[in-house]
């Protein structure tokens, strides 16, 4: 079993349909919805873990953007500008999921990705905005 976190952007033209609910049945996947966005209006923005059988998960991702699905890994949509950061722990106290850690060695803050589930409470937080959300 793997799991991953991915952005999924729906444009407007399949908002209507019921991609989601075939990705997770026809391969087998179980979701955890982390952030949904989306309006009639506009392009869909879902932000879920997948878990499945490796093979499932490339397949139905891959199925996915033949639908017109954009498809990124969360590590990719939540990042910490190095240069910005000063490593003072303000977003640390904030992160629910602890994707943000002190090492008790360095004292330098750890953004560990994988542990995001972009709930975007470290923007605000950052007095320096190191964190960037490009969604």
């Amino acid at each position: 079993m793997e799991t991953r976190r991915v952005v999924l952007r729906f444009p407007k033209h399949l908002l209507d349909k019921p991609i989601t609910s075939q990705l997770v049945r026809q391969f087998d996947l179980e979701f955890n919805i982390l952030r949904a966005d989306i309006t009639q209006e506009s392009e869909g923005l879902l932000i879920m873990g997948l878990t499945g059988k490796k093979a499932n998960l490339e397949k139905g991702l891959r199925w996915a953007r033949e639908q017109g699905v954009e498809i990124q890994p969360l590590s990719k949509d939540v990042v910490r500008n190095e240069k910005a950061c000063t490593h003072c722990g303000a977003c640390i106290n904030v992160c629910p999921t602890d994707a943000l850690t002190i090492d008790l060695e360095t004292r330098d803050v750890i953004f560990n990705a994988n542990r995001c589930i972009a709930c975007e409470l470290c923007v605000p937080a950052c007095p320096f905005r190191a964190m960037e959300v490009a969604f």
